[in-house]
């Protein structure tokens, strides 16, 4: 018997709520990304996607299309500054209005941190935080100077107990939430709402970067004893960014099937001093 299944197909958010909206999704190309992306405009936004490989993006794109969908494609490196700048420019000139950010692209590697090369390391960073940081920056400038308002949801990590073989993301998501913690004190005079969603194990396709002994334990490493998908963080993201989030800021949103309460989650092989598998 399964205690906790994975949500059906069922919707969960009335048609039209984003209508007329417009959302910027960082990393839409595959994963969590397109989930967003993809929920979004179903809902009625106007959607935006960037990334690095404009062919995952088109694949992005083309599904959003086909459901009838509007959506624009946009190459780039959130590592650029210059270059986020003028993705929010131009995705603003495209679709008129930028309404809500939802800062998704990140990566990382599963190694010990005491292999790691300062390459390895600095460029988790640059990505994972400065990259973050760079897209908050760029749209609030732009809702301050247009005077408007919006949101922007970052999607971090489940930091709070450390995250053996990933320890440069940690380092980084753990700065994104503080970072979006102050931010959404400053940036609340600007009608700025800041959130964070902080994914567990969830099946995407960034899971293949893991060993097969990883992607054996980590659905063992919360209560709810499986993997969550793609469609329960796009849930929390939209919950944020809609009207339900309305007195909402400066907040985690942690989906992980509780494995904040129990179990841990290794990345690289368990040491034997740590005994078992997890659970």
């Amino acid at each position: 018997m399964t205690l906790f299944p994975a949500r059906g197909p069922e919707p969960v958010f009335r048609d039209g709520l984003f209508n007329g909206e417009v959302v910027l999704v960082s990393g839409g190309g595959s994963g969590l990304g397109r989930a967003i992306a993809v929920q979004f405009a179903a809902l009625g936004a106007s959607v935006a996607i960037c990334g690095r490989r404009i062919e995952r993006l088109e694949e992005t794109a083309e599904l959003i299309r086909k459901n009838g969908g509007t959506v624009s494609t946009h190459a780039m490196s959130i590592r650029d500054p210059e270059a986020v700048v003028q993705l929010v420019i131009d995705v603003a000139n495209k679709h008129g209005r930028i309404d809500h950010l939802v800062n998704n692209a990140g990566g990382q590697f599963p190694q010990a941190a005491i292999d790691f090369s300062i390459k390895g390391w600095n460029a988790v960073i640059d990505t994972n935080l400065n990259g973050s940081w760079y897209m908050m920056q760029a749209v609030a400038r732009h809702w301050r100077d247009q005077q408007t308002q919006g949101t922007i949801t970052n999607i971090v990590a489940v930091i709070v107990r450390g995250m053996p073989g990933v320890a440069h993301t940690c380092a980084a998501r753990a700065g994104v939430i503080h970072l979006s913690k102050t931010l959404a004190t400053e940036w609340a005079p600007l009608g700025i709402r800041i959130n964070c969603v902080a994914p567990g194990a969830i099946a995407t396709g960034g899971m293949e970067v893991y060993s097969e002994e990883a992607r054996r334990e980590l659905p063992r490493s919360n209560l709810m004893q499986r993997f969550g998908s793609a469609q329960d963080v796009a849930d929390a993201v939209t919950y944020l960014a809609a009207p339900s989030g309305r007195f909402i800021t400066g907040e985690v949103l942690t989906v992980d099937g509780g494995n904040q309460l129990w179990g841990d989650q290794w990345t690289i092989p368990r040491p034997d001093y740590f005994g078992g598998p997890a659970g």
